[in-house]
C-alpha cells in the first residue's frame, strides 16, 4: 500500500486534530464496547466514589499520555511499517481513553484539568525518543507499557471491592498494555539505559499524585 505524502501543513493539522480530540473529548467513540457494559453499578458511599473516580482519572490521564506518546513517535518514525504499528496501538489506546472517560462520567467526575499539559509533555517525549532511533522508540514503548501494567495492578488492589465496572475496565487495559509491550519488544525494542526508567517512574508518580485530585 502506498502512503499518501503529507505536506508540513497537513502534518501540523493532523497533529492538532489528534491533540484536540485526545485532550478535550473526555469519552471519545470506541471501536469496542466497554468491558463493563454488562456489569451493574453498585451503590457507593461518597468516599468510595471519590476514590474510584480519582483512580479512573489517573487511568484517563495515562491514556491521554499514551495517545500523545504514540502520535509523537509515529510523527517521526523512519519506517512506514513502524508508523502503522504505532498508529494501530494508538487506536487501541483510544478505546481505553473512551472507556475511562465513560466511567468517570458514571462516577459523577471529570478528567484532569491538566490534560493539555500532560499531552504536550508526552508528545514531546515520544517525538524525542523517535528521533533518537526506531529501536529506542520501541524500547520506550516497552518500558512505558511495563510501568503502566504495574500501576494498573496497584489500582486493582486499591479500587473499592464492589466496583466491578471499574475493575473490568482496568483488567482489560492491563492485558492490552502487556500485549503492546510484547509486540514492541518483538519488533526490536531495546532496554532503555539507566537512568531513563527511573526518571519515567518519577514523572509517573508526580502525574498520578496530581491527577488523583485535579
Amino acid at each position: 500500500m502506498i502512503e499518501r505524502r503529507h505536506s508540513p501543513m497537513d502534518r501540523l493539522l493532523i497533529e492538532a486534530e489528534r491533540a484536540l480530540g485526545s485532550i478535550f473529548v473526555a469519552a471519545p467513540p470506541t471501536r469496542e464496547s466497554s468491558p463493563a457494559a454488562a456489569i451493574a453499578d453498585p451503590t457507593f458511599d461518597d468516599a468510595e466514589r471519590r476514590h474510584a473516580a480519582g483512580l479512573m482519572r489517573i487511568n484517563h490521564v495515562g491514556e491521554v499520555c499514551a495517545q500523545a506518546l504514540y502520535f509523537g513517535q509515529a510523527s517521526v518514525a523512519r519506517e512506514a511499517s513502524l508508523r502503522r504499528h504505532l498508529l494501530e496501538a494508538a487506536a487501541e489506546e483510544s478505546d481505553h481513553l473512551g472507556w475511562c472517560g465513560q466511567r468517570l462520567q458514571e462516577l459523577g467526575s471529570r478528567p484532569s484539568l491538566f490534560n493539555p499539559f500532560w499531552y504536550a509533555g508526552a508528545w514531546l517525549i515520544g517525538a524525542g525518543a523517535g528521533l533518537v532511533g526506531d529501536r529506542l522508540s520501541l524500547g520506550f514503548v516497552v518500558e512505558t507499557e511495563r510501568q503502566v501494567e504495574a500501576h494498573l495492578g496497584e489500582h486493582l488492589q486499591s479500587l473499592p471491592s464492589g466496583d466491578l465496572r471499574s475493575r473490568a475496565i482496568v483488567r482489560r487495559m492491563q492485558a492490552d498494555e502487556a500485549r503492546h509491550a510484547q509486540a514492541a519488544r518483538a519488533k526490536g525494542g531495546v532496554e532503555l539505559p539507566p537512568p531513563l526508567p527511573m526518571l519515567m517512574r518519577l514523572a509517573s508518580a508526580f502525574m498520578k499524585k496530581v491527577a488523583y485530585r485535579l
